[in-house]
């Protein structure tokens, strides 16, 4: 799907794909129609309308796996951010086993790393450009300062070990968020689905060819369930792009205040 449509608010997405979609329709009926005349005319009318139920068997399928596909791709952006914010947040609350500077000095890191994924990163995700080349500083400074605390007590050392482990979460959940962030319809999908559809429009002009009235309203019927179909995945096309992008809303809520 073409890049700019995914910068489009949620009414004008529904414009241009079903404006699109009908025009297409509008096409393909406008061309078999003005063919249909003489020896072509009987050739459509022997067109069997036995074609159509296996086009929209086949249609209805691709769709479905396509609408699997996106649904688990948001489903797993959502989980990852949902587990970073609940390992920093356990970060911060083991955090306050160790009063002073180090509490201090990680909750100013929690929240730095918080303010970059916003800042920073949702925007590379929601245009596809966020990489793992590079470790993020706020969380790398954070495990080195986990690490190098010297517990006092027995309940200071299992909180440190907890700290590590949670934010090794932390940084398991980002690399699985910006893999994610990668996910997409590629455009063999796209073209499998329009060429599908296209076709489909074109066997029910073939069919009702005789008659411009009923080809119009079944084709008309057929191209929203298309257009339908097709904004339902252009919505949802990327996890962190689009009308219904999956936001940084867990993070906020956990940024630590400043002491």
């Amino acid at each position: 799907m073409i890049d700019w449509l995914h910068g489009l608010p949620f009414v004008w997405l529904v414009v241009v794909v079903f404006g699109a979609t009908y025009l297409v329709a509008a096409a393909i009926s406008w061309v078999v129609l003005r063919l249909a005349v003489g020896e072509r005319a009987r050739a459509f009318k022997a067109v069997s309308p036995g074609l159509l139920p296996p086009l929209g068997v086949v249609f209805g399928l691709l769709v479905g796996f396509l609408a699997v596909q996106v649904w688990n791709d948001v489903s797993q952006a959502q989980t990852a951010v949902n587990r970073e914010a609940s390992a920093l947040r356990s970060v911060v609350l083991l955090g306050a086993s160790f009063p002073g500077a180090p509490q201090d000095r990680m909750r100013a890191l929690v929240r730095r790393h918080i303010k970059e994924a916003v800042n920073e990163e949702w925007p590379a995700m929601a245009g596809q450009h966020a990489t793992l080349t590079v470790v993020p500083a706020s969380l790398a400074a954070a495990l080195h300062l986990a690490l190098a605390l010297k517990p006092h007590s027995e309940g200071q050392k299992v909180a440190q070990t907890q700290m590590v482990a949670a934010i090794e979460t932390a940084l398991d959940a980002r690399r699985e968020r910006i893999i994610v962030s990668e996910s997409r319809v590629n455009w063999a999908k796209w073209t499998g689905v329009v060429l599908l559809a296209s076709l489909t429009l074109l066997a029910i002009a073939f069919v009702h060819s005789e008659s411009p009235a009923t080809t119009a309203i079944a084709m008309g019927i057929f191209a929203s369930a298309v257009a339908v179909c097709l904004l339902m995945i252009a919505s949802q096309d990327r996890p962190f792009a689009g009308p219904f992008a999956v936001k940084p809303d867990a993070l906020v809520q956990v940024i630590p205040r400043a002491r």
